[in-house]
């Protein structure tokens, strides 16, 4: 008799005689069913699985055996299979909306997600309010006028009541984000509207109406009103400049609480095809207080209200997740310099600071140049000014009686002034400076 080669199974030579066949047959079928009989049994959905390396050492278990990675071990959609150490799988829980996932060794799976910083992802321009160029503090407009406040920003009221808007600093350690110690945060304030005409709002311009043009895009600020459950409404507001385009409303409105809470909405905005672009334009972004039914497709249909609402980090950016908050520039001196481009203001150092240098002209006019240290959006618009003093070096004069802007000589980079006084010499020297006054300053604007 022979055996087969992996089993030995005995089988009949090629010789044997046909007679012994069927207790050869006999034979090997007893060695087949012995050897096989680790393979019987289970129920359905079971799988083999080996209990020791002796050949044929099979028995039937679940597929979620203890040598396989459990449906258990994940609970939650988007989480990850990591390993903890050799051969030990552990889970890696899903990490919030916009977040990025990266190597960290001492974390216990060797990963972590971290909150998404991406360069100038940020459309808005001082959205932690850290830039206050103009030393804004609080005021209230009760007709249908408009203020700015920290940089880039400005507040409205809108025909009747009184809008009230105010700058606020934080408690050490009370900012809304954890790890992100703002200082300043701003407070609108709206009463005694009723008109259907009435609102109250604060708004960024961003510069140009192409800017997310055909995308989706992401608005996102903190806010928390001092009682009650207010609504905000807000939106962006595709402005099409002078002699452009009729204006396109993308708007909603949330309900809020009296605690810090991060609120976002995904629009998706017009393309330009077809559209006509003039100067100035820009991509309004507004946050609505109060608003009458005459702002409805502006104000998400908040209605006439009378609260007192906060808010801080403002940002509009690109896709539809609203990622962790992060000033346009990332750096201090970066926010500032963007500010800059909108609004200069030069303020004193010393009670007798020099502001701008020139010449007088005649004994009653001179012109002087303020160097910026950016180049503005356009030629400065306008000049303010105050507790100012004019002198040529031999004399000290008093406060000039006008500082206007020469729109002839003015450029990006350069503001000149027409200064007008008495008692000048003419073609002496002429500087404007500080007139012994801690609050002194001299600011352009090229605000849209």
């Amino acid at each position: 008799m022979a055996t087969t080669t992996n089993f030995g199974w005995t089988t009949p030579n090629d010789t044997d005689l046909v007679k012994d066949g069927a207790a050869a047959i006999r034979t090997l079928g007893s060695s087949i069913d012995t050897s096989m009989a680790g393979l019987k049994g289970g129920t359905t959905g079971q799988v083999l699985s080996k209990t020791s390396g002796t050949d044929m050492a099979f028995t039937w278990v679940a597929q979620d055996d203890s040598n396989a990675i459990q449906n258990a071990l994940v609970d939650a959609k988007g989480d990850l299979i990591a390993a903890t150490a050799n051969d030990t799988p552990a889970r890696l829980a899903v990490g919030n909306n916009g977040e990025t996932l990266v190597a960290d060794s001492s974390t216990s799976t060797g990963l972590r997600y971290t909150a998404n910083f991406a360069a100038a992802k940020n459309k808005i321009i001082n959205g932690n309010f850290n830039v206050n160029q103009r030393s804004f503090s609080s005021q209230a407009l009760s007709t249908e006028a408009v203020a700015y406040t920290f940089d880039r920003f400005f507040f409205q009221n809108v025909v009747g009541g009184t809008t009230t808007c105010s700058a606020q600093t934080f408690t050490a350690g009370a900012a809304p984000v954890a790890g992100y110690e703002s200082t300043n945060f701003i407070r609108l304030a709206s009463t005694g509207q009723s008109s259907g005409a009435a609102g109250s709002f604060i708004a960024q311009p961003i510069e140009d109406v192409r800017t997310l043009a055909g995308q989706t895009a992401t608005v996102s600020f903190w806010a928390k009103a001092s009682s009650g459950t207010p609504k905000v409404g807000f939106g962006l507001r595709q402005q099409f400049g002078t002699g452009g385009s009729t204006s396109v409303e993308n708007s909603t409105s949330v309900t809020i609480s009296t605690s810090w809470v991060r609120y976002s909405y995904t629009f998706t905005l017009g393309s330009m095809t077809g559209k006509t672009i003039g100067a100035s334009s820009s991509l309004a972004t507004e946050l609505w207080t109060s608003a009458g039914v005459d702002f409805n497709s502006r104000a998400g249909s908040i209605g006439i209200q009378t609260t007192t609402i906060d808010f801080w980090g403002v940002q509009v950016e690109a896709g539809s997740v609203a990622t962790a908050f992060q000033t346009a520039t990332g750096t201090i001196q970066g926010e500032l310099a963007a500010c800059q481009r909108y609004y200069f203001r030069t303020s004193n150092d010393s009670s007798f600071s020099r502001f701008a240098s020139g010449s007088c002209e005649t004994t009653t006019a001179g012109v002087v140049q303020l160097f910026m240290p950016v180049q503005m959006r356009v030629a400065p618009t306008a000049v303010e000014w105050s507790n100012l003093r004019t002198t040529d070096l031999a004399n000290d004069y008093g406060a000039p009686s006008s500082v206007t802007i020469n729109t002839y000589l003015n450029t990006r980079n350069i503001a000149v002034f027409n200064v007008a006084d008495t008692g000048w010499t003419a073609y002496r020297p002429l500087y404007l400076e500080a007139n012994n006054n801690a609050a002194a300053h001299l600011a352009v604007t090229a605000e849209l």
